[in-house]
């Protein structure tokens, strides 16, 4: 999930980032409203974190004003301030969940794991394709039951074929959703992982298989389908 964290209290931005890339997130940090906003045109973002005080402004209006411009993307506001009035205010300005600093970061994640399947419609948090069954909250990918040991940035991979299979995801949404700005990737990056995660797919018997679809990107599909 690409992530933009709004936060200027860098040693927590730190830990946050730290943990979220972890769990498979993609988080890009920006310290101001401007790196934000800058930010967040130049790349797709499925979830914001965003701090309320940051140094030329106020979280709260931005998301405003970006609720104002017909942009959805889900936003969680973290803050210290804990009073009812604000935290009123912090709903009826747009965002969809609120956290008191200190953050835990364990609990971020779920709260941005639930987050992420309303967005997609997904009423059960494990994944499940063919014999193929991933839990996105205990990173654990089984095959008909036996457990499958995926490097992280495969998995990431595959729970985002996952979350859409049966639909053909285009390149560049994947490349968005694996990288932030700050990791160092080759161009075949994406390839490499894909070529991995096939080999450990079809080494594990597993039904779902990736089809390259030429100049578009890829599919997860099962072998009647594809015979289709």
């Amino acid at each position: 999930m690409r992530t933009l964290l709004v936060d200027h209290h860098s040693d927590l931005a730190r830990a946050v980032r730290v943990a979220l890339a972890d769990s498979g997130f993609a988080v890009d940090v920006a310290c101001t409203l401007e790196q934000a906003s800058s930010a967040f045109h130049c790349a797709s973002y499925e979830i914001l974190l965003l701090e309320l005080a940051l140094p030329d402004g106020d979280g709260l209006d931005w998301l405003r004003q970006l609720r104002s411009e017909g942009h959805s993307v889900p936003a969680v506001i973290m803050s210290s301030f804990n009073d009812i009035e604000k935290r009123i205010a912090i709903f009826n300005g747009g965002a969809d969940d609120f956290l008191l600093k200190p953050v835990c970061p364990v609990e971020l994640i779920a709260r941005m794991r639930a987050i992420q399947r309303r967005s997609i419609q997904i009423t059960d948090p494990i994944l499940v394709f063919g014999n193929l069954n991933f839990d996105p909250i205990g990173r654990q990918v089984s095959v008909a039951g036996c457990p499958l040991t995926i490097a992280r940035r495969e998995l990431c991979i595959l729970e985002h074929l996952l979350s859409r299979a049966g639909r053909i995801v285009p390149r560049e949404q994947m490349e968005g959703h694996l990288y932030s700005f700050n990791d160092e990737v080759s161009t075949n990056a994406l390839e490499v992982g894909i070529y991995r995660l096939r080999r450990h797919l079809s080494g594990s018997s597993a039904t779902p298989r990736i089809k390259t679809v030429r100049g578009i990107g890829y599919i997860l599909e099962l072998p009647d389908a594809a015979s289709a």
